[in-house]
Parts: structure tokens; sequence; C-alpha cells
């Protein structure tokens, strides 16, 4: 397998100019205001487009959370899979929501960045398929298209599965197919596609009449990874721990409710929803909310902590896979905002 760690150096830093403004703050506030009165300002830079993983936060905002802590937070949109990572790191906004992989791997840069909040604690990653298709293991792979949307950590997810499952990835077809993951699996040009989410491209395919199956990569050798962690830089973790913490102590606070008040939560997603570039269904949303539910803590992991095994881990299986060359220091990358 190819080396990927120059990845982000291609990506480039983009400047806060190419990004879109989903939301914007309030007026008054409270533990973290300035000495004139007035709220402290937080920029946030989502994965994606809004969506059912995203509900906390805007339920946090609409009650009043961020607020009551003294923050004004404005909603950002990438442009590019890379922006809220290498925006993070460049201080161009506060905190962005990315990848543990892609983490590490710019550590191994020299990217300053640093997670402070584990938001998915599992993979939503999963190996999918047509439900009529033969394919019943992932070493039924071989000999197979399988198409990608161009992130590299697909690479060693696929490679660890097959391998583990007793095929030979070298007889793999692995093919770039953008975010076209949809089409291609309904039109064959893909047997099988990686990066399809079990709570997004899986409950659009079968609700637009796509019966599927698909692969856990826990399953097959790949470690529980966190799908999608918060970021900062060090330097701003440095100088606004305090803001940091209080944005997250509201954002708790609207995950909680977003748990007690599920269905009042997407409602108000549904307001924030970017309807031109990624319009929401109502039933997707519902059942990706179910699953996250189980994703984003479990009985032994509050929602937001993250820990040094899963770091450690992590770091392990992208050095074997050949994904990194060097190994970052787990104790530097994350820090537990989370109580």
């Amino acid at each position: 397998m190819k080396k990927i760690n120059t990845w982000f150096k291609r990506a480039g830093m983009l400047t806060a100019g190419v990004l879109v403004l989903a939301g914007c703050g309030n007026e008054s506030g409270g533990d973290q205001q300035t000495e004139n009165n007035e709220l402290q300002e937080v920029d946030i830079m989502l994965d994606w487009y809004p969506n059912a993983v995203h509900s906390y936060l805007y339920t946090a905002q609409e009650k009043g959370y961020f607020e009551e802590e003294g923050l004004d937070v404005n909603i950002m949109f990438p442009t590019n899979p890379t922006d809220p990572l290498n925006l993070a790191a460049a201080g161009e906004v506060d905190l962005g929501i990315t990848y543990q992989p892609d983490v590490i791997t710019a550590r191994t840069e020299g990217i300053p960045v640093v997670s402070v909040a584990a938001i998915v604690r599992s993979p939503l990653n999963h190996v999918v398929y047509k439900a009529d298709s033969d394919i019943e293991r992932p070493r039924d792979l071989e000999g197979r298209t399988v198409g990608y949307p161009g992130i590299p950590v697909n690479e060693p997810i696929v490679e660890t599965m097959v391998e583990a499952d007793g095929g030979q990835f070298d007889e793999v077809d692995l093919v770039d197919i953008g975010f076209e993951l949809q089409s291609s699996l309904v039109s064959g040009r893909a047997d099988a596609v990686s990066g399809a989410y079990i709570n997004h491209e899986v409950p659009v395919l079968e609700h637009a009449g796509t019966a599927v199956e698909y692969f856990d990569p826990v399953d097959y050798g790949v470690p529980p990874f966190y799908e999608l962690v918060l970021v900062t830089n060090e330097e701003t973790l440095e100088e606004d721990e305090a803001k940091i913490n209080a944005f997250w102590s509201a954002a708790e606070k609207g995950y909680t409710y977003m748990k007690d008040h599920p269905e009042e939560s997407l409602d108000i997603l549904f307001e924030n929803e970017d309807q031109e570039n990624f319009p929401l269904e109502q039933a997707v949303e519902e059942e990706s909310l179910d699953i996250l539910m189980g994703k984003m803590e479990t009985e032994e992991e509050a929602f937001g902590t993250q820990s040094r095994e899963s770091w450690e881990e992590t770091i392990s299986w992208l050095e074997e896979m050949d994904y990194i060359s060097e190994t970052p220091d787990a104790e530097e990358i994350f820090v537990n905002t989370a109580e």
C-alpha cells in the first residue's frame, strides 16, 4: 500500500473566506462574557452539512445553552473534507469535527491539532453491498470492484477486513469513485462501497428501494476507532481552555436534551438544514439518530470522553498498515474535556 502521510499537505490550508456560515449567536450571556458584557465568539466547523449527528449542537444553540455559558457560537460547514482539521489546526476556527485516524496522521505531519472530545465512539463507516449479491464475507471482495470516496483511511480499512477474513487484498479492485457511493452501488459500477455510513447511506439506499447488507470493520480486525472527534489546536487550548470547556458544557446539555427529546431535537435540526446542498429526509434522520444513540455513548463510556487505550490501539493499527511512518505520543493528541 502506498504511503499517504502527505495527504494533509496536498489538501492545503484553506482560508476562512471559503467557509459557508451556517449559524449565528445570541446577544447576552453568562460565565464567559467579556468585561464589556459581550458574548465570546466560538467558531465550530462541522465535518459535513447538518444531519442527525449534529442535532445536539443545534439543540444547545436553540435552547440557549451556549448563551448561558457566555458564548456566541457560529456553526460552519466545510467545503473540503480536510477543512475542519486544517482550519482548527491553523487557528482559523476554534473547533472542528473530524476523524480520529486523520488526527493521528496530522500529528505525524507536525500539525498541532488536539482532540478534546469523542463525538461518535466507533466506526460508522462500513462496507456496504446489495442484499441480492453473492457477497457473504469480506474475502468475497476478491475480484470485485470496491468503490470508496477518495478518503485514504478506507484503504487500510478494506485491506484489514479482507486479510483478516483470509482473503488477498491485492486481488480487490479498490476504485476512487468520489462521493458517488450510492449511485455507483445501485448502477453496478461498484460491487461494494467503503466509506458508506450506516446512519446515512444505508437508510437512504433502503428508503429509495435498494436493499443492502454491510460489514462492520470492527468485526474483521479494525479497531473501534472514534469515527468523529472534536478538535482544536494547541495554542487555542492553552490560551482559551475556559472557553473550550464552556463550549463543551453547553454541548453536553444539548446532548442530554436531545436524548430526552429526540423528536423535538430533530425538528430543530430540520430548521437548520442546508436545503440546497444537503436536504434531509425525516425518516432517514430518525433512523440515523436511533443508530447514533448507541454509538455516541455506552454504559461504560460517557459522551465525549476519550481513552488513551483507544488512541494507542488506533495508532498501532495505522502503523501496522503503513498508513503512518512515525508514532505520535498519545498523551499529546487528546485531552478529556468531558467530565
